[in-house]
């Protein structure tokens, strides 16, 4: 039994038809370990350990959601490495904010999507993460560094609608009450623009989950050159769905967009991605170019953030400057999965 793959509801379904017990040692056993980080299922007072049934189903726990093998940080940044079972390596980073920690994490093992500038983007993909494993580096966030992770984005390694259901059923588990507890309105999923996971993100109806749209140009000619996904869903196709795409009353999309200089930072650009938004409810996040090991682009200064920045405002566009927060440790957006990845 593999408990980080469980609902409560699923849990108990399962207590009830493998030993005959139901919600209240669910709940006990949910209280445990996700909430308790108790694994083991040691010292439980509400359950005598002698019990056939209880000896048998510690007897049946399966964990198998990789260890830390590996971090580093940076000014409250801290970037882990989980090695899984297989040997493969996944890279998470808890973020700083307030009186809480967020949580970026990955949802494949490398990415198929070939982004250019991404760091991730240059491994390929080696395979999908499962729902344990996705569930696992918030288990490992919590216990093993001890943080309050209070929000949750699917920003790391991978495109989590290349990995759909274990996605979906991962939200699932976490986003339940009683276990790790994270408000659907505190979850976001950035994707490339995987229009088929968009569509079925619709059909679930879940209007409290954010979406992140990574688009990082203002035209195909750009999008297609650092975006291979470009080529089989143009901009517009992509607009067409999100504008059929039915968002919570008040809310919006968050529009990703990575400046790269000389590629798409000039006063033109800024205009026509301001008319291909303008349908939209959006807020764009500008987020700087993070060199990687390889970095085939250069990085925008301070000024050339904050000029493009303007030219957005002065199209009427809702922009935010996101921080570049661990990009000295290679945690920062688009650097995860390098392979120098090394302890001092």
């Amino acid at each position: 039994m593999k408990i980080l793959e469980l609902t409560f509801n699923q849990l108990a379904e399962t207590l009830a038809t493998q030993y005959g017990k139901g919600e209240y040692h669910a709940k006990i056993i949910c209280r445990e370990v996700l909430k308790n980080g108790n694994i083991a299922l040691n010292n439980i007072p509400e359950i005598d350990r002698t019990s056939p049934w209880f000896k048998s189903l510690k007897k049946n726990l399966c964990y198998s959601f990789g260890t830390v093998k590996a971090e580093k940080e940076e000014s409250g940044t801290r970037k882990f490495v989980t090695e899984l079972t297989d040997g493969l390596e996944i890279e998470s980073v808890i973020i700083p904010m307030h009186n809480y920690k967020t949580l970026c994490i990955s949802s494949q093992a490398g990415c198929r999507m070939g982004c250019t500038f991404c760091e991730t983007g240059n491994l390929g993909l080696h395979r999908n993460l499962t729902v344990e494993e996705i569930v696992g580096q918030i288990f490992n966030a919590r216990f093993h560094f001890g943080e309050n992770i209070r929000n949750i984005v699917f920003m790391g390694m991978g495109e989590p609608f290349d990995n759909f259901d274990n996605v979906i059923q991962a939200i699932r588990v976490i986003t339940d009450q009683r276990g790790p507890d994270i408000a659907p309105r505190h979850i976001t999923i950035s994707t490339v623009g995987r229009i088929d996971g968009l569509q079925k993100m619709a059909e679930l109806n879940w209007p409290l989950i954010h979406l992140a749209i990574s688009l990082n140009a203002p035209n195909d000619k750009i999008r297609s050159r650092i975006m291979p996904i470009n080529n089989s869903v143009p901009m517009i196709k992509l607009r067409e769905t999100l504008l059929n795409y039915p968002l919570a009353v008040g809310t919006t999309f968050f529009v990703e967009y990575v400046l790269i200089r000389g590629i798409n930072d000039a006063r033109a650009h800024a205009a026509e991605l301001a008319d291909y938004l303008r349908p939209l409810p959006v807020k764009v996040n500008l987020i700087p170019y993070n060199p990687g090991t390889c970095a085939e682009f250069e990085a925008p200064s301070e000024d050339e953030i904050i000029r493009f920045r303007g030219w957005l405002v002065d199209e009427h566009v809702f922009v935010r400057m996101r921080s570049a927060k661990g990009q000295n440790v290679m945690a920062a957006c688009g650097q995860l999965g390098n392979g120098s990845f090394k302890m001092e």
